[in-house]
């Protein structure tokens, strides 16, 4: 549950297990799956960072009022380009 508490894959977690049961192991296994894990995790900061730092601007941008035109719709809308269908023709 820790391993998890702390963000470790449920394989990552199986491999944890699997180490922690193996009397020969090498602490050095260990210290690589936690490395690995730390280099996973500062991706996801990065990518929470840029998230947050857009969303920042958007907010920033939208006038939060009764008018119907919204930069946060605008930029969503520009970003995931939705299929035309028959309706939108």
């Amino acid at each position: 549950q820790r391993a998890r508490r702390l963000g470790f894959s449920v394989r990552d977690v199986g491999n944890l297990l699997a180490l922690w049961g193996d009397k020969d192991r090498a602490s050095a296994d260990v210290k690589a799956l936690a490395l690995r894990h730390i280099t996973e995790v500062e991706t996801r900061i990065a990518e929470l960072e840029t998230i947050r730092r857009t969303l920042i601007h958007l907010t920033g941008r939208c006038h939060g009022d009764d008018r119907p035109d919204c930069p946060i719709l605008e930029d969503l809308a520009g970003a995931v380009a939705l299929p035309e269908t028959e309706e939108t023709l």
